[in-house]
């Protein structure tokens, strides 16, 4: 799922916090250059753990080295392929005529000229859908705990494996569904108290000193005061004017409800949009020729801000630009709704941008159970075989993955030592605070997450023409994807291995908070050094084995 968090007052007195996937983060349009940039700042000169972008570059020029273009997927929500700060540096099938209604390369995908849409069809997009542990709980329930025990036992014992997800996702469904419900009755009862806010307020400035004045009145004030208490000690509210706050707050609560308001859809065992909207057989995982070339879709922040950090360029007044700007190209596969991702979805999104070209996919999204794994497994495989690069975001539960899955994972089981295929690289977030270095809400684990990156207020495009601050790991996974991508341009023979350990052995370490202990790197990823570390290691001295890849790379690869 393409969860998003957001920066909305965490009122104590309410006793509901949330903490998923992106997080959207206010922040003054007018904030510096510095602040918009801070994840490509050199460590070394800066002490920030930035990622080195521009002398990564400088040291790949200095070597004579000439970039090729790398098609990057962005496996998500949908991009908005029109964005000025996108739009040069979007794929664009060479071998299909736009418009005409026809699939003239022969793939299966009519008009696919930016990517395809895999969550859409004749009838339109879909937006919202059902949480995984949902659709688990809806198609086992009454196998596993119908109305005769005996069968039910019988089932339990036959099916061993579905019924412990079974029970993980029955567990899972409880707790969130009601979480979901108790969230959105929260901000919407905080929404309606705004007027009676600014109400009592009379005027004044935001200040614990101004609210501890207020005398309220009746019981509705003396709620809409415990609100006011709670948020003047926020940094977000604090000395903002009266009418400063009514508008900051009525954003605010407006994000909360828009993320609380599905829930009811994503929790409800009847609801299945999947049908009527895309019109494929859902539990044929072999159907690949379904959905629609709708490369945005009805909501495509998440998307179109992964794809603005691997490869966004500056537009106007706006100075942000992605990791790999000056070598990426990115294709947009839709593969995940307001909800979670289908196994189906994420499987053929992965054959699709493998076999048009793309030589990196970013997934940014996960979910607790997966039911078709074994399909999207066999698609890692398929991946690996064309040597194909999967970045994937480690996930924002606050857990270690070792004892909290999300799917898809490159380990079969916990337990092994090494995952079972070479080209998936996990990705942690960090920040630029080098006294709290690991975020707050990313996941970890020494052996199954491989690098951190930078994930925290992250500037980027987002729909409209627009642009925002999101963190996540899903913002740090696209920054190693375009990391990935401008080691790839310049040295285009490097296998996903090879990229991957330039990455982990040159990341940029950091002790305190035992943030060594959170991946297998230890650190931050610094691009310069894993260009330094690529070349000496795979690239450099090998001539004529390169030239030769390389003369293999270009028959291969769509430009």
């Amino acid at each position: 799922m393409k969860k998003v968090l957001l920066a909305a007052v965490f009122l104590v007195g309410f006793s509901f916090s949330y903490a998923q996937e992106a997080q959207g983060v206010k922040t003054d349009q007018n904030e510096s250059k510095d602040l918009m940039t801070w994840y490509h700042k050199d460590f070394a000169a800066t002490k920030v753990y930035g990622i080195n972008t521009e002398n990564a570059y400088k040291f790949l020029e200095s070597k004579g080295l000439k970039p090729k273009t790398v098609v990057v997927g962005v496996l998500d929500s949908g991009v908005q392929v029109d964005h000025p700060g996108l739009v040069k540096n979007v794929w664009t099938n060479p071998n299909e005529v736009p418009n005409n209604g026809k699939d003239d390369d022969g793939n299966g995908y009519i008009d696919d000229i930016h990517g395809w849409n895999f969550i859409g069809g004749k009838n339109g997009d879909i937006d919202v859908d059902n949480m995984e542990v949902t659709r688990v709980v809806a198609k086992y329930k009454s196998i596993f705990e119908g109305d005769d025990s005996t069968k039910n036992k019988a089932n339990q014992a036959k099916m061993p494996e579905e019924f412990a997800m079974y029970m993980k996702a029955k567990e899972l469904f409880n707790k969130n569904s009601i979480e979901g419900r108790q969230g959105l009755q929260t901000y919407t009862m905080i929404n309606d108290l705004i007027p009676d806010m600014v109400r009592l307020l009379d005027g004044k400035a935001v200040t614990p000193e101004n609210v501890a004045t207020i005398k309220p009145a009746v019981q509705k004030d003396a709620i809409a005061l415990n609100v006011l208490t709670q948020v003047s000690q926020s940094p977000d509210f604090k000395g903002k004017s009266s009418a400063e706050f009514e508008k900051l707050m009525k954003e605010q609560m407006k994000e909360a409800i828009d993320e609380f308001a599905p829930k009811a859809k994503q929790y409800d065992l009847s609801y299945d949009p999947r049908k009527e909207i895309v019109g494929d057989n859902y539990d044929d995982y072999s159907e690949k020729s379904y959905g629609n070339n709708h490369y945005e879709g009805p909501d495509a922040m998440h998307g179109t801000h992964v794809a603005g950090i691997i490869a966004g360029l500056p537009n106007g007044k706006e100075v942000q630009y992605g990791v790999a700007s000056k070598v990426a190209k990115i294709m947009s596969v839709r593969t995940v709704p307001n909800g979670d991702e289908r196994d189906k979805d994420v499987a053929n999104a992965i054959r699709y941008a493998v076999d048009n070209g793309a030589r990196i996919l970013n997934m940014s999204f996960g979910k607790p159970v997966s039911p078709g794994k074994t399909v999207v497994w066999d698609a890692f495989k398929y991946a690996q075989d064309k040597g194909v690069l999967l970045v994937k975001a480690a996930g924002n539960e606050n857990e270690d993955v070792a004892e909290h899955l999300a799917y898809p994972t490159n380990f079969k089981n916990v337990t092994d030592e090494k995952p079972f295929v070479n080209n998936v690289l996990v990705v942690g977030a960090s920040t630029n605070d080098n006294n709290a270095l690991r975020a707050s809400f990313s996941n970890f684990n020494k052996k199954m997450v491989n690098v951190f990156a930078p994930g925290q207020e992250i500037y980027s495009t987002v729909p409209h023409n627009e642009y925002k601050y999101l963190q996540g790991t899903s913002m740090a996974s696209p920054v190693v994807a375009g990391a990935a991508a401008v080691l790839l341009a310049y040295m285009p023979t490097l296998t996903p291995a090879q990229i991957i350990e330039a990455l982990v052995k040159s990341s940029n370490p950091n002790t305190t908070d035992k943030f060594t202990d959170f991946s297998q790197a230890g650190g931050v990823i610094d691009l310069k050094k894993a260009a330094e570390y690529a070349y000496t290691n795979f690239y450099n001295g090998k001539s004529g084995a390169v030239k030769k890849a390389e003369r293999s790379v270009k028959k291969t690869v769509k430009k």
